[in-house]
């Protein structure tokens, strides 16, 4: 254990590594720089970029890279060398222009219309509120990506504009409750990442897992997780080594990664870090995905981050975590010993309540993708209608507020375990809600829709933007209400006016029911089934406007990711029919034929049982043909539409039906099919071969 906390953060150049090197005036100098947001000046710059290049190389690294978040969901690098050339001679060089600045090639990133083809420049700028990093040998630069003139290309930029009108929105709420100390309010989070880890030997002999990261095609194998025996069980040992190598990498890298366990599919995990501020926790993310990538690799697995790999099994998520905290160190949502007197916390609850009910087509849209449509709403994640739950004791006090009653506060009492040793151990103030897409859980609430493959930026600049506007216009009436000189009178009372108005975004029962489906739909709620079709819901003017008023969208940036979502969603989905097709005309029907060859060869003698075999295998290749043909004629018509938008919902409309009839065909007749003659790995195989 000492020699992990030797070693943790090594690969950082932390403050606490910058205090080390810098001299104290250049540190000072950053430190007023970073607390005032201002550019740092050459001089400086330089100071940090040489002590930087002495660290890194002192660490054997021969290169760094601006590491930035371009519009593809991942990240990007390029290279470059610490070598230079003076007088022809060689040099090792790094300057401040080199730290803050590069110019990669931005003409193959998605821009949404923001730049052509050939307007090649794009510039990273050094996101200096993100620690600096090593990573593979490579010093890693986290960077903001813009175009020419100046346009966000990239996750980052848009984040960080969301965690300042945040911030000064909080603020100004804290102010206004007199606690004048408080100047900063940070976004702070915790992403909790789910995955599958399936053998790397099998994995490659499945085109559907290698070019679209689920399976098209395949059958349950007689246990699936119906004992719930995975969830929390032990980790096999060939998983334990891998997450051993996760977390030393993890580490290394400052990456506070606490919890890891079985999930409740078979070859499914979880990873959880404790939370930090959300521009970095967002940035460890996406190394954490990476990490687990790279790192199953080594121990022959691949890690699936795909929501729903496996039919018939539990998908991934990426539950988000958020709260809001004061410089000063205090939780704005953390009701205290008595919330109902807590009229501060009161306040940001229903700022928070009110931000989700105004817009929960943008909750909805910016917590999925195309992956997602396999899972949310399938009985093991939170339904596609967005909803809050509070939890028992805070719907209560909110209810005697709306009442006019007096507000009280009874404690949980501790329940009598039956064991004396026990009776010390404190109760929650309220039970998990797993079947909500947005829970209070305590100190924070928990955004439970996101995929697990997605970069978590998207829902929290969302998050930040909707709940600053509405801190404001809480703050606006608070100036100008009839009861100002009394801040808690007046504050309480724009909470009964925010609870009356908004009440029908809260649910406490089952989310799965198709009771909620129903009673959501008579509260107006909206209940939007697939990805593309919540994209529809950006074009709206409340969805784009409240992103131009609080600055973290301009309308141009903004409208290019609604083109990039449906080009995103257009190309996946027409993957996964080539892939279909493909599988079914190289892989399935040859298969298919030589079982019609097997049991033909058992002729005269044979029984009708396997008569009626070779009927229904002939049937279903008779079928399967004809799907082909037709999702071949729906994919060339889509091509023929002149916008992503027009080609995305002909797939919709189209190509479904004929996905979900070959999936279900083939899952049916595999059942069939004599298994020493398949070329891929059946479920059975992907599901339990790390296991043993």
């Amino acid at each position: 254990m000492e020699k992990l906390l030797e070693g943790f953060g090594a690969k950082v150049f932390s403050e606490t590594v910058m205090k080390e090197k810098l001299p104290s005036p250049v540190y000072k100098k950053w430190k007023e720089t970073l607390s005032k947001r201002d550019a740092l000046d050459r001089t400086t710059a330089d100071a940090i970029a040489h002590a930087m290049k002495e660290w890194a190389l002192a660490q054997g690294c021969t290169h760094y890279t601006h590491w930035f978040q371009p519009l593809n969901g991942t990240t990007a690098e390029k290279h470059d060398a610490f070598l230079d050339k003076s007088n022809d001679e060689p040099i090792l060089k790094f300057s401040g222009k080199n730290l803050i600045k590069g110019e990669p090639d931005a003409s193959s990133f998605p821009s949404g219309g923001l730049r052509a083809t050939f307007e090649a420049r794009g510039y990273t700028y050094w996101d200096c509120t993100s620690p600096v990093f090593i990573k593979d040998n490579i010093l890693c630069i986290p960077t903001v990506f813009v175009s020419f003139k100046g346009e966000a290309l990239d996750a980052k930029e848009p984040l960080i504009r969301s965690c300042e009108v945040i911030s000064k929105a909080a603020v100004r709420l804290c102010n206004a409750f007199g606690d004048k100390d408080v100047s900063e309010v940070k976004p702070v989070i915790g992403l909790e990442q789910e995955y599958f880890l399936v053998d790397k030997d099998k994995f490659l002999k499945r085109e559907d897992l290698l070019f679209t990261g689920k399976t098209l095609f395949g059958a349950l194998p007689p246990k699936g997780q119906e004992l719930e025996t995975h969830y929390f069980g032990t980790i096999p040992e060939r998983v334990h080594a891998f997450m051993k190598e996760v977390n030393e990498r993890l580490w290394e890298l400052g990456i506070y990664a606490k919890n890891e366990h079985n999930e409740v599919a078979p070859a499914q995990f979880e990873l959880a870090p404790i939370f930090s501020e959300a521009n970095v926790a967002i940035d460890q993310n996406h190394l954490i995905m990476e990490i687990l990538q790279t790192t199953a690799l080594k121990h022959n697995l691949v890690c699936l981050l795909h929501e729903k790999p496996y039919q018939g099994v539990n998908g991934s998520g990426k539950h988000n975590n958020w709260s809001l905290v004061t410089n000063t160190g205090v939780n704005l949502l953390d009701p205290g010993k008595n919330p109902h007197e807590n009229v501060q916390f009161l306040v940001v609850m229903c700022a928070v309540i009110k931000a989700v009910d105004t817009y929960p087509e943008l909750i909805r849209l910016f917590s999925s993708c195309p992956g997602n449509d396999y899972r949310l709403g399938a009985n093991e994640a939170p339904p596609a209608i967005i909803s809050i739950f509070l939890g028992e004791v805070i719907e209560k006090v909110l209810e005697q507020l709306e009442d006019n009653k007096p507000s009280t506060y009874e404690k949980n009492s501790l329940k009598e375990f039956g064991i004396s040793t026990l009776s010390y151990l404190p109760k929650d103030n309220s039970d998990r809600n797993r079947t909500s897409p947005v829970a209070f859980t305590g100190n924070k609430f928990e955004f439970r829709s996101l995929g697990s493959s997605m970069s978590a930026s998207k829902l929290n600049v969302t998050i930040n933007t909707i709940v600053a506007e509405t801190l404001n216009e809480i703050c606006d009436t608070l100036e100008a209400h009839k009861y100002r000189q009394d801040v808690r009178k007046a504050a309480l009372d724009i909470c009964v006016d925010i609870i009356k108005n908004h009440r029908r975004i809260l649910f406490s029962g089952d989310g799965y029911s198709s009771y909620w489906v129903e009673e959501a739909t008579k509260r107006g709620l909206p209940n939007i089934k697939t990805f593309v079709e919540s994209i529809k819901y950006m074009e709206e003017k409340k969805s784009y406007e409240v992103f131009m008023k609080m600055g973290v969208y301009t309308k141009e940036e903004f409208f290019a990711r609604v083109d990039i979502m449906y080009e995103n969603y257009y190309k996946i989905k027409s993957i996964e029919i080539k892939t279909m097709i493909d599988m079914a005309m190289n892989k399935i029907i040859p298969l298919a034929n030589k079982n019609i060859a097997l049991y033909a060869s058992s002729a005269p003698y044979t029984p009708h049982s396997i008569t009626k075999r070779i009927e229904n295998i002939v049937a279903y290749i008779d079928s399967t043909y004809s799907s082909i043909q037709e999702l071949k004629n729906i994919l060339t018509a889509s091509a023929s539409f002149e916008t992503y938008k027009e080609k995305g919902f002909y797939l919709l409309n189209h190509a479904y039906p004929f996905l979900d009839k070959m999936r279900k065909e083939y899952d049916d007749i595999e059942e069939v099919f004599d298994y020493s003659l398949m070329t891929y790995p059946k479920y059975d195989e992907l599901l339990y071969s790390i296991d043993y």
